[in-house]
């Protein structure tokens, strides 16, 4: 095989690699190869087989052509995260639609009792926010995540709160609220814990390839 279209699809798959934020050993867990084989892919020591292009391919949002064809740097501003955007869009019209239903129950118990009850917004609020914490998660968005599991503890510190606002005259209710500050901790801690082991991992993997040659 020529050895300057395995350099293509080598540079492609890096690029795509790199693009999609991904480790050669999470790419390696996605296609069900070990990481040396993605390792020699980016070398250009060898090219997937077509069932592992396909795949690649859909993976990350591209077609099989773009991986085998060789591509300038202007054609690599072009979109390869079409999949991702899909994902984002998708989870955009879930959280409208909520809202949609709250806003729809807010107007129709309005017109029946002759009540606002507004308070149906904030019971709307943590549904909204479930499911960004899912979509941060398939993105791969650790600033989204964090940001979002932060907001559902609050969220359902607030729902608590209201959910006990009849009762405010004779206790302390708003006190629940403070019950969000060290979970609020325990949240940041745990995530900066997860980087630090994600990172230690990441060094230990490319010390132990180093002796062999593998790409870093």
């Amino acid at each position: 095989m020529d050895n300057s279209f395995k350099l293509i699809v080598a540079q492609n798959i890096f690029y795509l690699r790199t693009q999609n934020q991904m480790t050669q050993l999470e790419l390696a867990q996605k296609l069900n190869y070990s990481d040396k084989a993605i390792s020699k892919w980016e070398r250009g020591d060898s090219v997937p087989d077509a069932f592992v292009l396909k795949k690649m391919a859909e993976l990350f949002g591209v077609t099989v052509d773009y991986i085998l064809t060789e591509h300038n740097e202007q054609e690599r501003k072009v979109d390869t995260k079409p999949a991702q955007k899909a994902k984002a869009m998708l989870a955009n019209v879930i959280m409208i639609s909520i809202a949609t239903v709250a806003l729809l129950v807010f107007i129709i118990l309005a017109i029946t009792t002759k009540v606002y009850h507004w308070q149906i917004f904030i019971y709307a609020i943590p549904a909204i926010i479930i499911v960004g914490i899912v979509f941060s998660f398939i993105l791969k968005n650790k600033i989204m995540g964090i940001i979002s599991i932060s907001a559902l503890i609050w969220s359902i510190l607030l729902v608590i709160y209201f959910a006990l606002w009849s009762f405010r005259d004779s206790y302390a209710t708003w006190m629940i609220l403070l019950v969000g500050v060290p979970a609020q901790i325990i949240v940041l801690l745990s995530f900066k814990i997860k980087i630090t082991l994600k990172i230690i991992k990441k060094k230990s993997e490319q010390t132990e390839k180093q002796p062999q040659g593998e790409e870093k």
